[in-house]
């Protein structure tokens, strides 16, 4: 829809020019900003004129800029050991959008946005990304994804800072993860999505987004039985209610599905456990059991939480 109160769209193209003043605020893709009516907005600050490259990789990380698109995303190549990179399909599918969303939405939008939903903060949680901020003192601090999103359209932005990189550590990708995700519609938005990621190291992590109202991430030295994964998730107390889903629901499903995930991964990786197809198209495995008779006794370690701060780039 148009922003008839906006009066000006600037376009930095230096880090000095990204300052917002009053009724001023960041612009990505705009595929939420512009959906709906943004009352008090008089500005924005294009940052797709700043021309980050959208992934970049090194030795131990792949930086994804915040502006890279989700389709660009998509196109990531894989390594033969890139066990999580059907994750990254199986996410982008959860949002539901079209083709021509993908092209313009930006994987950083989607994450400082704050949605319960947001499928990009599922995948890079999971991954044990990290948040590169640029602060208003011309430095920058980094927040796990896991902690940024703080609730509902809530992150840990201070007024002025901009998201400016996401890194995944290559290790991560090299991970065995699984997937599952529940809507009370075939086409609706996520009731709960829980995924599943079994380290290199052996350590086990159950993360939780859209049926709560902040991502939880749980985390395992091993892969925990069945009473311990289910003793964590009993306390995890930010379930979300919306037309979505009933709180007593998303609880329900989420301790399921993370039981299901904690027997696949529990299982050893066999020859199509690994990367699955190419170019990043993940098929969904079947659902497991949800009983296993192992007595794993893994403490859960929850994420350390920060400072809730509303706002962020959209």
């Amino acid at each position: 829809m148009d922003l008839t109160t906006v009066r000006e769209i600037r376009t930095p193209s230096h880090r000095d020019e990204v300052v917002f003043a009053p009724g001023e605020r960041p612009l990505g893709g705009g595929t939420w900003l512009f959906s709906e009516r943004q009352p008090g907005l008089t500005g924005l600050v294009d940052l797709t004129s700043l021309g980050w490259a959208p992934i970049e990789r090194a030795t131990d990380v792949v930086t994804v800029a915040a502006t890279c698109t989700i389709a660009e995303l998509l196109r990531l190549p894989s390594d033969d050991d890139w066990a999580g990179h059907p994750l990254i399909d199986q996410c982008v599918d959860s949002l539901l959008a079209s083709f021509k969303i993908w092209n313009v939405a930006t994987v950083g939008g989607n994450v400082a946005l704050g949605l319960p939903a947001g499928a990009m903060t599922s995948l890079m949680a999971t991954l044990d990304a990290t948040a590169v901020v640029w602060t208003t003192d011309g430095g920058e601090r980094r927040v796990p994804v896991s902690t940024f999103v703080t609730g509902v359209v809530q992150n840990a932005l201070e007024p002025g800072e901009v998201l400016r990189s996401l890194e995944v550590p290559i290790d991560s990708l090299r991970s065995r993860t699984g997937f599952r995700r529940i809507s009370l519609s075939p086409l609706g938005r996520s009731g709960t999505l829980v995924t599943a990621r079994l380290g290199l190291d052996g350590e086990f992590v159950v993360t939780v987004t859209a049926g709560t109202t902040r991502p939880v991430q749980l985390r395992f030295d091993e892969v925990p039985g069945e009473r311990s994964l289910a003793d964590a998730m009993a306390g995890v107390d930010c379930w979300y209610s919306d037309p979505h889903g009933d709180p007593d629901w998303r609880r329900a499903m989420s301790t399921r599905f993370a039981d299901e995930l904690r027997v696949e991964l529990g299982r050893p990786a066999t020859a199509g456990t690994g990367r699955i197809g190419t170019g990043g198209s993940g098929v969904r495995p079947p659902r497991e059991p949800t009983h296993d008779p192992r007595s794993a006794t893994a403490r859960a370690r929850p994420t350390p939480r920060t400072g809730t701060t509303p706002g962020g780039a959209r």
